[in-house]
């Protein structure tokens, strides 16, 4: 005998729902991906704050050692 179960019945309160869980996995994924970027934003920040303090630090040891070379 062949299967003459009918096909599985969709109803709008389900498929509302798929709709809604899918919205919701992409908004998090979308979340996600901008977290990523925002964190690669920030360590490139920081590395450049802390070149800009490593700067700044050689440029006053390099006057602090030409004012000790012009004294003696």
């Amino acid at each position: 005998m062949t299967d003459l179960s009918p096909p599985p019945f969709e109803c709008a309160p389900g498929l509302r729902l798929s709709a809604h869980e899918r919205i919701a996995e992409v908004q998090q994924q979308a979340m996600t991906r901008r977290q990523e970027q925002l964190e690669m934003m920030l360590e490139r920040m920081e590395r450049r704050l802390w070149l800009t303090v490593y700067g700044v630090a050689a440029v006053i040891l390099a006057q602090a050692f030409q004012s000790f070379l012009a004294v003696q």
